[in-house]
């Protein structure tokens, strides 16, 4: 997991190497120095063995069979553990920053996570003009995150909503802070909101779209404060993707089956995915939309439209109980493996 790699913040949060070590001549000390200046953990002495299962029949290798469920080259499982706590540990911080002050601000925000391609800007396009004709007065406006370009905001500004491009360069997901920085230089941080129910059709007193670097894998436990992640499928992936990527879909409140309008031309199982979706997260609700055709958008802008509370009691566990649970788990494996030394 891209966690114990520090790419969140650019550098290793707990550098993974001693100083109180004897140099073991001039091709260690330049193998050490490039992996100090690229913020790399460097080994000193024998090389931790990965910690990999092996399929007794087909061979296949499985990776996450760790304490650590991950494995990165020359780090022990306890390392691994340590990085991800503090990592997360830090994120989470500021998440509850950001929940605290979407709160403060009347903001609904959603995480919309999916692989590249899913049609994610396609659907916030045809979501943001629909949601003019239904609630006009409601103030919605959007963070993008991608590596590079300013492509998805420019599409969005060209709805009239406000957007924050992020651009996260080598890093494969949003974090808490990124979102945070890019909130505060949104119309809706200064907004004063005071529409009724009755003019918006709902509780909802102004919505905030987060789309997420396009990654089925790193962005599952990354919480941004927001009220819930809504994992976006399209039928041209493949119905399995769910039990492929089971810890997006297990974070996700809400899964998009987008792109409905292929289906004709594809030979996709919907209820096999959903069966596949609902094995990993028996709470997850589902939706099945078309945004260049329009099916579903009715459906989908009902449930954007809920008050807030509807969705915390769909998922099986919030967001943020979910990290918090992880952390202590990490915690805990972290002061067995300690006390097994």
């Amino acid at each position: 997991m891209c966690v114990v790699c520090g790419c969140a913040t650019g550098h290793v949060p707990a550098h993974p190497h001693s100083h109180e070590h004897a140099h073991e001549g001039p091709d260690h000390d330049a193998a050490h120095a490039r992996a100090h200046a690229l913020g790399l953990p460097h080994h000193h002495g024998p090389v931790q063995a990965a910690v990999v299962a092996v399929h007794p029949e087909t061979g296949d290798l499985h990776y996450g069979a760790g304490s650590a469920r991950v494995s990165v080259p020359g780090m022990s499982q306890a390392r691994a553990i340590k990085l991800e706590t503090d990592v997360l540990g830090a994120n989470n911080a500021l998440a509850a920053d950001n929940r605290a002050h979407f709160a403060a601000h009347g903001v609904t925000a959603y995480n919309l996570v999916s692989s590249p391609g899913s049609g994610k800007t396609t659907l916030l396009c045809a979501t943001i003009e629909a949601l003019k004709q239904r609630v006009p007065h409601l103030p919605v406006a959007v963070i993008e995150g991608d590596q590079q370009t300013s492509n998805d905001a420019d599409r969005i500004r060209a709805t009239g909503a406000p957007a924050i491009q992020v651009n996260t360069g080598k890093g494969c997901h949003l974090d808490a802070q990124m979102v945070g920085d890019a909130f505060s230089r949104l119309s809706l941080h200064g907004a004063a909101h005071a529409h009724t129910p009755a003019e918006q059709g709902g509780a909802v007193d102004a919505l905030l779209f987060i789309e997420n670097v396009g990654n089925l894998v790193c962005p599952a436990m990354w919480d941004l404060g927001e009220q819930a992640k809504v994992a976006i499928l399209s039928v041209t992936e493949g119905e399995d993707k769910p039990i492929k990527y089971p810890d997006m879909f297990a974070a996700a409140t809400l899964m998009v089956l987008n792109k409905v309008d292929l289906l004709p031309h594809l030979n996709f199982d919907v209820a096999r995915c959903i069966e596949y979706a609902r094995r990993v997260n028996p709470g997850i609700e589902v939706l099945l939309v078309s945004a260049t055709r329009g099916d579903g958008l009715d459906a989908w802008l009902d449930w954007l439209l809920q008050a807030p509370s509807a969705h915390v009691s769909a998922a099986p566990e919030s967001t943020e109980a979910q990290l918090r649970r992880r952390v202590a788990e990490l915690e805990a494996k972290l002061q067995a493996l300690e006390a097994a030394r």
